[in-house]
């Protein structure tokens, strides 16, 4: 057995998002996402419900490999969703949303993501995840998510995410 420390890297950002979390929360899901994530593209969604939900377990390609997802923690009531993905041989990671609502109509999203390299290729990984690249994403989120409850419509053109 090999026991080391972990090569791990986490950046969190906080968001303000113009709805309630009861508007919020259901964003945060594989389906839903479909609606104001323009490159977003689940394979498969496994859920009792047909939405996220704890223990709803998604895939995604990641390069030529495919990404299981794993929902962890779904609580509109706490404002909290946890999910982890694995790319395999590569890296795990954890991300953590906490929405705490500001007003009746505005939120406030922290969004954490930390990534866990599992071998070198995750170290190679590890190397180019970085707080500006990070930020830019968040920001990117951010701007689509509010887009999409202002309007009911996907912004297009942002940053990769």
């Amino acid at each position: 057995m090999k026991v080391q420390k972990p090569n791990r890297k986490s950046y969190s950002y906080q968001q303000v998002i113009h709805g309630s979390i009861d508007k919020i929360m259901p964003l945060y899901c594989p389906v839903r996402e479909l609606d104001w994530c323009e490159n977003w593209q689940p394979n498969i969604v496994i859920s009792n419900s047909g939405i996220v939900e704890k223990d709803c377990i998604f895939t995604t390609n990641h390069g030529d490999l495919e990404v299981v997802w794993v929902v962890t923690e779904y609580d509109i009531a706490k404002g909290l969703v946890e999910m982890y993905y694995h790319v395999p041989k590569t890296l795990i990671t954890k991300l953590s949303i906490q929405v705490q609502s500001i007003d009746e109509q505005t939120s406030q999203a922290r969004l954490t993501y930390t990534k866990t390299a599992l071998s070198p290729s995750g170290d190679k990984v590890l190397e180019k995840f970085t707080k500006e690249g990070y930020d830019i994403m968040m920001d990117s989120w951010e701007k689509a998510m509010n887009h999409y409850l202002k309007t009911g419509e996907m912004l297009t053109g942002l940053p990769n995410f």
